[in-house]
Order: C-alpha cells, then structure tokens, then sequence
C-alpha cells in the first residue's frame, strides 16, 4: 500500500472541547469472554447490529484478514477488525442530533425504487444512524446518533420512552372519544397501547389533535386516528422524550449538549 493512499478509518469526529467519558468497568463475564462483535460494531457507529448481521452473511467483515461467519463472535476489542477492507476505530462517546425530517423522504439509508431519503436532506457530516423510523409523509422530529448500541436502547420498547404527535385531520371526534385512547385500542387484531390525546384548536370539521405514546408501531397514529374516521392531512413529531422539535427548521439538524444526552441515559438505566 502507498504512503499516499491509507485506509479509511470509521471514527466519529470528536465534539469540540468535549472530554471522553470514562468507561465503566466491564463485568467479569465481560472481561474474560468480551462482547458480540455485532454489538461492538454497533456501538462504533458502522451500522445497526441487523444491518452487522446482513454485512458479515455477505462476507464484508473480516478479522485479522480472515472472513468472519458469525455475529455472536466474542471479542474484547475491534483490533483487526476491518469492513470492506477498511480498520475500524474504537468506539468514541456517543453523539445525538436532532433532526427536523421534512415531509416525502424515507426513513432510509437508500431506496432502490429512486425515492429520496432522509440521506438526501442531510448535510455532509459523520455517519449518523435514525433512532426509529417516521413514515415518508410524516414530518418532524428524527433523533440521530453515531451509536447503533444507544440507537437500539432508545428502540426497545420496555425502556417507554414517550413520542409525541400533532395531526391535522378532518371529520368528527369528540374530547371524550379521544380519552377512550388511553385504556388501549385494538384494530384490526393489533392492539395499541395507552395513548395521551387532546383535541386542539378546530376549524368547523378541522382540527388538531395532539397524542403522546410509548410504543411507536408502525403507522400507529394515523391508523388510530383513521380508525375514527378521521382523514389525516398532516402529521408532525414534536417530542421523543425530552427532546424537542422546537424551533428547529425543516432539514436542519442540530447536535444535543453533550451533558444532556449523559443524563439521560443515566435515566434509562
């Protein structure tokens, strides 16, 4: 290999006067056995642990220049690790941004079908992963981090962690329909659980309607709201657990202070 031309390295760029978190101190299985090199690879940043899996089945992840065939692999570090060919850095402290998702682009790293994604809007920047998914014709706020490990935290759904929604509809619903939500609704064999929702302003058969929720299922929103009868013109994320959409404009995305995304997650534990 040429001096000129050296390998790539998948390290997230350091935040500006942040100080490295100490690491904890593994547990003893941990540190005579180490951890699955899925999770290891998700916590630097290079994918989710799915989307790990799908790369070693398709022989792109190799240890020490040999094929590695498993993602429950053990390992205490990511030395000699490469993807692609490319090393792989050790994991730095977990970032996360806050991103306004406009509405029409997919919740996707790419669409073989030509639709835009998300990728499409965002500027050129360290990898970053979304934390869940909005619809292509949901806007709002999409939470991004360069950890795929703290990605699948935010994800599980026993940690309910709250989203939060207003929807434009028209139809008719009553305040007292809407609190009906919160025992739980089943639909069409999928049952949806407590979900938060107050009738705002209304306009003769327009109104908003704003609904907080904890599980996050795939088109939750819209097909409750449809349910009802209600035809859903727009709907935007406001809230994924104390962060906010605010003032944030379409497209734009903005990192969360460091000391912010710290506490939290010493809230999740």
């Amino acid at each position: 290999m040429t001096e000129d031309k050296k390998p790539k390295i998948y390290r997230a760029k350091p935040t500006p006067g942040a100080k490295s978190a100490a690491k904890p101190a593994p547990a003893p299985s941990e540190a005579r056995e180490g951890q699955r090199i899925a999770k290891l690879l998700a916590r630097a940043g290079v994918a989710s642990r799915r989307e790990i899996e799908r790369m070693i089945e398709a022989g792109r992840i190799e240890l020490n220049g040999n094929l590695v065939e498993h993602p429950s692999l053990l390992l205490k570090n990511l030395t000699g690790i490469t993807v692609d060919g490319n090393p792989v850095a050790e994991p730095a402290p977990a970032k996360l941004y806050r991103f306004h998702k406009p509405n029409g682009y997919l919740t996707a790293e790419r669409d073989f079908s030509g639709k835009k994604t998300i990728y499409d809007v965002l500027p050129d920047m360290e990898r970053v992963m979304p934390i869940g998914r909005l619809d292509m014709n949901t806007e709002g706020l999409l939470l991004m981090t360069t950890d795929g490990e703290f990605k699948r935290e935010m994800e599980l759904p026993k940690n309910g962690i709250e989203r939060t929604y207003r929807a434009r509809t028209f139809g008719d619903i009553s305040q007292n329909q809407l609190e009906e939500l919160y025992r739980g609704i089943t639909i069409e064999g999928m049952h949806y659980g407590p979900i938060t929702a107050n009738l705002e302003r209304r306009t003769g058969r327009n109104q908003w309607i704003e609904m907080t929720l904890t599980e996050g299922k795939n088109r939750e929103v819209r097909r409750v709201l449809e349910h009802f009868g209600l035809e859903v013109s727009r709907l935007i994320r406001t809230r994924y657990g104390p962060f906010v959409l605010g003032d944030l404009q379409k497209g734009e995305i903005e990192v969360v202070r460091q000391h912010d995304l710290v506490q939290f997650r010493k809230s999740l534990k």
